[in-house]
């Protein structure tokens, strides 16, 4: 009975990795395809270097690599490789938890930051309004959240992108009132609570994923076959 259910808890174990690894295959290949079909430095510039599409591409494969290797540890029963699992997990979730902590700590401060950020990134796009590039990150932000600028048209100047405009200003130039910051604001508010609830989901997950680690590397260690290949 006891085999029968470390047999179940070995492919369950297979079985999760294995749609985890197909998960990390998704977000990398989202992550090459936004690094190849946007550019977002121009309206974050501090925030160049790990950009939106970079973060899915790390996160990616960090998936993939952390699921591969906890599958091949349950498919050959390997010791190594499910201590390894399970050290990984663990680092990742205190990793999670210290950034959650950090952000509710500096809540303020990281408000601050991102206005500042905001700024420059508008203060680059309006210098570089030659470069279709620069102006289509900010097109791109001005279509999705419906808004203008960081706090209305004014912020522009003159030109005012089209993205600005309502209904492609048809009948002369009317500009949507509301700036990018409140909208973003409004939109972080709304997904705070899904947030949270995404990322007490992902801990529970990597605890069962340790649980099972570690009651399959005590069973092979007592069956003797930690090294088995």
């Amino acid at each position: 009975m006891a085999q029968g259910c470390l047999k179940c808890l070995k492919y369950t174990m297979c079985f999760a990795n294995f749609l985890c690894f197909m998960c990390g295959v998704a977000v990398l290949s989202f992550g090459v395809y936004m690094i190849i079909n946007f550019n977002l430095t121009a309206l974050t510039p501090s925030l160049s270097s790990i950009n939106i599409p970079k973060l899915l591409l790390i996160s990616g494969i960090v998936i993939t690599c952390v699921s591969f290797l906890g599958f091949l540890g349950a498919l050959k029963e390997n010791r190594c490789l499910l201590l390894t699992f399970f050290m990984v997990l663990f680092v990742l979730m205190l990793v999670e938890l210290t950034a959650a902590c950090l952000l509710l700590v500096y809540e303020n401060e990281l408000g601050e930051w991102v206005k500042k950020d905001l700024n420059d990134g508008l203060d680059k796009a309006k210098k570089q309004r030659g470069n279709s590039t620069s102006l289509t990150d900010w097109d791109m932000v001005q279509d999705t959240f419906d808004c203008c600028g960081i706090y209305n048209s004014t912020d522009w100047g003159t030109p005012v992108p089209k993205s600005c405009c309502k209904d492609d200003c048809q009948g002369g130039p009317k500009y949507k009132s509301v700036g990018c910051l409140a909208k973003l604001n409004i939109w972080f508010e709304k997904n705070f609570l899904t947030t949270g609830i995404g990322v007490i989901v992902l801990c529970v997950i990597e605890v069962l994923g340790m649980c099972f680690a570690m009651t399959l590397f005590c069973h092979i260690s007592r069956s003797g076959l930690g090294y088995k290949l």
